[in-house]
C-alpha cells in the first residue's frame, strides 16, 4: 500500500554552479533578463539548458512574471522536456492559463505524470473541462483516479490542495517489516516523515513517525507504538480552516479523510503557506474592491473587475450627496460649512476603515466570536468615543481660530464624536452582520462603511450646524 507525505516537494535539482538570478533587493537582475532574452531571440538551447533548465520551480516561476508576455510560451518550448511544469505552480492564474493553453494535451500529460499529485490538480483545475478529461485519458489509470478524486471536491477545500501519495501500513506489521518495506518498494514518494496506520477498509487508525520507527526494535508491532492521527481534516473542509488547525496546533502535516474516515491523502505545511498567503491577498484585495485581480491581468480584465464596485460606490456617494442636498440653503448662507464638512467626513471614513481591518482580519482568523463579540464592541466603542473627544479638541479649537467663530468649533467638535462613535461602530456591526448572513465581510465592508460615516459625518455636521445658528 503505498502513498506519501511529502514535506518537502521544493527540490532543487543537482547542478555544478548555482546561477544567481536575483539583485541584494530580491529582484530579478536586469542583467540576467536581458541575456535571457538574448537567449531566446537567438534560440540559444545551451544557455537556457545551463541557466535556467536547473533553477528551482520557485525561480523559474519569477522569471515568467519578469519576462515580456510573448517570452514565456518561446521559453517553455524551447526547454521542452527540460521545463519544469511544477513552476506554473509559482505563477499567478492568469500567466498559467496564458501558457498552458497554448500547450498541447500530450506535452502536458506527460509533464503532469511527473508532478506530485497536489500540483497536477493545481494545474488541471485552470483548464478547461475538455481539455482536462483529454489530458486525464492518457495518464496511468491509478494515477487518473487519485487525480479525478481530488478535483471531485470543492475548489477551496482540503480535498483540491491534498496530496494523494502517501505511505500506509496494516497496525498488524512490525516494525522490521515497514522497514524493509520502505527500502524494497519502488513505487515510494520522493520524501515523507510520516507512515499512516489503516485497516482493511483503507480506514485512518493512527500515524507512526519515521523517528519513531528507527527508535524501535523490529520485532515491536506498528500497533503498539502507533498514535492517533492528530487533527485529521475532513476531505471538503475549507482549506482556509485547515490552515487555521496548522496553526492552532502547530502542525507539520496532517491526515485528510473522506465522510467515512477513511485515508484519502495528506496536507503540508508547504500547501498550508500557500494557503495563508492566498487568502490574506484575497481579503486584501476584497477590502479593496478589486475582486480576483492579478498583475498580470490586462486593461480590459482589470476593469472588469473593478467597475461592480465603482459603480456601488458611485451609488453610495450619491446618497451621500443627496444629505448634503438637505443642507443647501445652510451651506450657501455659511461658506465655512462647506469647507469644513469633507474634514468630518474623512475623519470618521479613517476611523471606521481602522476598526472594519482589524474586525474582518479577526473574523478570518476565528478570533471575534459570539463568545467574546460584545467585549469587543464595547472597546471599539470606547475608543470611538475617546478618539471622538479628542479630536472634538483639536479640530474645535482649530475651526474656532480659522473661521473666528468659536461656536463653529464647538459645533464641529460635537458632530465629530457623534461620527467617530458612529464609525467604530460601523466598523465592527457591519461585517458581524455581514458574517452572520453567511457573505464574506471582506467583500462589501468597505463601502458599507464608508457610506454610513460620510452620511452620519454630513447630517450630524450640517444638522447642528443648522438648529444652532438657526440658518
Amino acid at each position: 500500500m503505498t502513498t506519501t507525505d511529502t514535506e518537502d516537494r521544493n527540490r532543487k535539482r543537482p547542478s555544478d554552479e548555482d546561477v544567481d538570478i536575483y539583485n541584494e533587493d530580491g529582484n530579478v537582475r536586469s542583467d540576467f533578463l536581458a541575456r535571457l532574452g538574448a537567449a531566446i531571440a537567438d534560440r540559444d538551447t545551451l544557455f537556457l539548458r545551463q541557466n535556467v533548465a536547473r533553477l528551482h520551480e520557485s525561480e523559474i516561476g519569477d522569471l515568467l512574471e519578469s519576462i515580456q508576455p510573448d517570452q514565456r510560451l518561446a521559453l517553455v518550448r524551447l526547454l521542452g522536456d527540460d521545463f519544469d511544469m511544477t513552476a506554473l505552480t509559482e505563477v499567478d492564474e492568469t500567466i498559467r492559463r496564458e501558457i498552458v493553453d497554448q500547450l498541447p494535451n500530450e506535452q502536458i500529460a506527460a509533464a503532469i505524470g511527473e508532478l506530485d499529485s497536489d500540483d497536477a490538480v493545481y494545474i488541471l483545475e485552470d483548464l478547461d473541462k475538455e481539455d482536462r478529461e483529454e489530458i486525464l485519458a492518457q495518464l496511468p489509470f491509478t494515477e487518473r483516479v487519485r487525480l479525478r478524486r481530488a478535483l471531485d471536491y470543492p475548489e477551496s477545500s482540503a480535498g483540491r490542495r491534498m496530496q494523494t501519495e502517501f505511505v500506509a501500513v496494516p497496525p498488524f506489521w512490525t516494525v522490521g517489516q515497514t522497514i524493509d518495506y520502505m527500502r524494497e518498494e519502488e513505487d515510494l514518494p520522493y520524501s515523507f516523515s510520516r507512515i499512516f496506520v489503516i485497516d482493511p477498509t483503507f480506514k485512518l487508525l493512527g500515524a507512526v513517525d519515521l523517528d519513531q520507527i528507527l527508535r524501535t526494535k523490529r520485532q515491536t508491532k506498528i500497533e503498539t507504538i502507533m498514535r492517533e492521527t492528530n487533527h485529521p481534516i475532513p476531505a471538503e473542509m475549507d482549506q482556509e480552516e485547515a490552515a487555521q488547525l496548522f496553526e492552532q496546533y502547530d502542525l507539520l502535516s496532517a491526515a485528510v479523510v473522506d465522510e467515512n474516515e477513511r485515508l484519502v491523502g495528506v496536507l503540508t505545511i508547504d500547501d498550508v503557506v500557500d494557503v495563508i498567503h492566498e487568502e490574506a491577498d484575497e481579503d486584501i484585495k476584497r477590502l479593496g474592491g478589486v475582486g480576483d485581480e492579478e498583475l498580470s491581468d490586462n486593461v480590459i480584465s482589470t476593469v472588469r473587475s473593478r467597475f461592480l464596485w465603482l459603480l456601488i460606490n458611485l451609488g453610495t456617494a450619491m446618497l451621500s450627496a443627496s444629505v448634503i442636498g438637505l443642507f443647501d440653503g445652510s451651506i450657501e448662507k455659511m461658506i465655512a460649512l462647506a469647507v469644513l464638512m469633507p474634514i468630518v467626513a474623512s475623519m470618521g471614513g479613517n476611523a471606521g476603515t481602522q476598526t472594519m481591518t482589524v474586525t474582518v482580519r479577526a473574523l478570518a482568523t476565528r478570533d471575534l466570536d459570539i463568545y467574546n463579540a460584545g467585549r469587543i464592541i464595547r472597546r471599539e466603542a470606547g475608543v470611538g468615543i475617546l478618539n471622538g473627544i479628542l479630536f472634538a479638541i483639536l479640530l474645535g479649537a482649530i475651526a474656532g481660530i480659522w473661521f473666528h467663530n468659536y461656536q463653529l468649533g464647538a459645533v464641529i467638535g460635537a458632530a465629530m464624536i457623534i461620527n467617530l462613535m458612529a464609525a467604530a461602530l460601523a466598523g465592527i456591526l457591519l461585517p458581524l452582520l455581514l458574517d452572520k448572513m453567511g457573505a464574506d465581510p471582506a467583500i462589501a465592508s468597505s463601502v458599507f462603511v464608508t457610506t454610513v460615516t460620510d452620511c452620519t459625518g454630513f447630517f450630524a455636521f450640517l444638522g447642528l450646524a443648522t438648529w444652532w445658528f438657526g440658518i
